[in-house]
C-alpha cells in the first residue's frame, strides 16, 4: 500500500439510454447469446433475470515532465567525395565505409556518380526535455483512448450523491493510483534516452479524474440454466 496521496477529481456521466430502451436492445440481442451450432433458441426460452444499471469507473491523468541531462549520441553528417576525415579538435572522423565487396562496390558508385561521402559524428548532446501528456485507462486497468467527452449536459451536478445512491452498483478501478501514474510517468520519460548523465528531472501530476460511466448489464438465463451477460453502454448506446 503507498502512502502517496493524490487530490482525485470525481465526474459521474448521466444516462442518456433510459431502461426501456435499455430492456429493449436485450431482447432483441438475447438469443443470439445462446447460440449453438448455428441454432439460437427461441425468445420464450431465454429469460432476462436481472436489468440493472452500474457505473464502473475509468481513470483519466495528466502530468508534466522536465528533464536536464546530457547524452551520447551518433550523428551522421554528409560531405562531399573528395573528403575523407574531418578533425574536430583532436578527434578525426573518416568517411564511412561498407564491409565486403558490397561497400567497395558502393564507393565505385559513389565515386562514378559524384555522390556525397558520409561520416559518423561521435558526440554529447546538452538535451532539455519539457512534455505534457494524458493516459487514460478502462475499469480493468487496460490503457484505452479515451471515448467519452466530458461535456456539461452529460456530467451529474452532485456526483458523490449519485454514487452513494447507486453504491451497491459502483466498480471501482482495478489499476491503482500509484500504478496508472507509474504508466504516466513511463510515457513521459521515453525520449530520456540510455546512456544519459547529470540527469536533473521533475514529474508533476496535473490531475487524475475518476471518471464513472452508467453501463447496462442484464444477466440472461436460457436453456439448461445456461447464464449469460449482457452489457450497454448507456452513454454511447452501444452493447459492450
Amino acid at each position: 500500500m503507498s502512502n502517496t496521496e493524490y487530490r482525485i477529481k470525481t465526474v459521474v456521466l448521466r444516462p442518456i439510454l433510459d431502461p426501456d430502451d435499455a430492456q429493449q436492445i436485450v431482447e432483441n440481442r438475447k438469443t443470439s447469446l445462446f447460440r449453438s451450432m448455428l441454432q439460437k433458441p427461441k425468445k420464450t426460452e431465454v429469460h432476462i433475470h436481472s436489468l440493472k444499471l452500474s457505473y464502473e469507473a475509468f481513470l483519466i491523468l495528466s502530468g508534466k515532465y522536465n528533464a536536464n541531462f546530457y547524452r551520447k549520441t551518433v550523428h551522421t553528417i554528409n560531405v562531399e567525395p573528395i573528403i575523407r576525415e574531418i578533425i574536430i579538435g583532436d578527434d578525426v572522423f573518416p568517411i564511412k565505409k561498407g564491409k565486403g565487396v558490397l561497400g567497395k562496390l558502393n564507393t565505385k558508385i559513389k565515386s562514378s556518380t559524384k555522390r556525397k561521402n558520409q561520416i559518423d559524428l561521435e558526440l554529447e548532446e546538452h538535451a532539455y526535455i519539457d512534455d505534457e501528456q494524458e493516459i487514460a485507462f478502462d475499469h480493468h486497468g487496460k490503457e484505452i483512448k479515451m471515448p467519452y467527452k466530458m461535456s456539461s449536459r452529460l456530467i451529474e451536478s452532485y456526483p458523490r450523491r449519485t454514487l452513494e445512491k447507486t453504491k451497491d452498483n459502483v466498480k471501482k478501478p482495478e489499476i491503482t493510483y500509484d500504478a496508472a501514474v507509474a504508466r504516466l510517468t513511463s510515457k513521459l520519460k521515453k525520449s530520456v534516452s540510455i546512456g544519459r548523465r547529470n540527469l536533473e528531472e521533475k514529474f508533476t501530476i496535473n490531475e487524475i479524474i475518476e471518471l464513472y460511466v452508467p453501463i447496462y448489464e442484464a444477466r440472461l438465463i436460457g436453456p439448461k440454466k445456461n447464464v449469460r451477460l449482457i452489457r450497454i453502454d448507456s452513454i454511447r448506446k452501444k452493447v459492450l
